[in-house]
């Protein structure tokens, strides 16, 4: 009869190892499947928006910049000598006031001369008149004698008017700026001998998207907010509107006359155009939007998971958007944690929020 062999009772721990290291790693492959869903469905926290609809104003910001009622730069139209400056600075003047005068000693010297040049010439004229009317002397011998009479009329009348640009008007009242020039300078029309405002009515001109031009009329009312000055809003009245829209930013130039005149040309303003028209819609965050190369879309809790859903959008304010398409009112709309859901994942409502 033959026994079994036995094994000897040196392997039998070496045994026992191999069956706990074989057991111990088979339940560790089931284990770790286990522990992956766990961590696959394990919940995203968000923070949602009940969707409702609100009043909603169409209001648009636009840049502008003050300007004075007239402005313009002091030229001459001759270029000399200054022989009288009249320009104080930083105060009114009326219109039709001196300002300035150029050498015009040659110019009035030429004058005398030719004043005397013409009262011989007309003497001359005036016997050869009597003359003609006896046929003492030829029509074209009479004919010349009137032209000069009046070839030194002109002469006189154009030295004149050189005369008259060597003075330099106020061409309306206003207020003078700085002076650019001293007495005794010389002088070219391109030389600035100062500035003029005239700041009893103050304008604003601003820009305005075309496609927003339906919102502005002549005579609508806009708000004005100057910048890095006070809080107080001014209004101002459009007066006109540049009829073509400029080719490269499709902006359309809109001048509005400003109620008060106590601020600075060139200063900067903010530009409230208001439709008029409040409506009701829903408002979200802006950081709810998911920007997409075609679409915005947002993220929605439905039956606790995540749903992506398109949307348009409308008026921007300076923290929240219209949707006007793909959100109705009652829905959940997710506001914080948006980078971290995925579609259709499950979500978890940490904060719920209504406006």
């Amino acid at each position: 009869m033959n026994c079994p062999k036995r094994i000897p009772s040196t392997y039998i721990p070496l045994y026992t190892i191999l069956f706990c290291l074989t057991f111990a790693a088979c339940k560790e492959k089931k284990e770790k499947p286990k522990g992956g869903d766990e961590k696959k469905d394990k919940p995203t926290m968000v923070d949602v928006m009940v969707a409702a609809s609100q009043p909603v104003t169409n209001v648009i910001e636009a840049n502008g910049t003050i300007i004075p009622g007239e402005s313009t730069e002091l030229r001459p139209e001759v270029s000399g000598r200054l022989t009288y400056l009249n320009v104080p600075e930083g105060k009114s003047v009326a219109e039709g006031t001196v300002m300035a005068r150029i050498n015009s000693a040659d110019l009035e010297a030429q004058v005398k001369r030719t004043k005397v040049q013409l009262e011989t010439a007309i003497k001359t004229e005036e016997r050869l008149k009597k003359l003609l009317e006896v046929n003492g002397i030829n029509q074209s011998d009479y004919d010349a004698a009137l032209n000069t009479v009046n070839t030194l009329k002109a002469d006189i009348a154009y030295t004149q008017t050189l005369i008259d640009k060597t003075i330099i008007r106020a061409p309306f009242t206003g207020t003078v700026g700085l002076r650019q020039v001293s007495p005794g300078a010389y002088v070219t029309p391109t030389s600035i001998l100062a500035t003029m405002q005239q700041l009893g009515k103050m304008k604003i001109d601003f820009t305005l998207p075309e496609e927003n031009s339906d919102l502005i009329r002549i005579g609508s009312v806009v708000k004005v907010k100057l910048e890095g000055r006070d809080t107080t809003m001014r209004r101002a009245t459009v007066i006109a509107l540049e009829p073509q829209a400029n080719r490269l930013t499709r902006n359309l130039m809109v001048r509005a006359l400003l109620d008060d005149s106590r601020v600075n040309p060139g200063a900067f303003a903010k530009v409230i155009v208001s439709s008029g028209n409040n409506k009701k819609a829903i408002m979200i965050p802006t950081n709810a939007i998911i920007p997409d190369d075609r679409n915005s879309q947002v993220i929605l809790v439905k039956g606790g998971k995540a749903s992506f859903v398109n949307v348009q959008t409308g008026v921007r304010t300076a923290n929240s958007v219209e949707i006007t398409q793909g959100i109705s009112e009652g829905d959940s709309v997710v506001v914080t944690g948006v980078l971290f859901a995925k579609p259709d994942a499950i979500l978890k409502v940490r904060k719920a929020t209504k406006r």
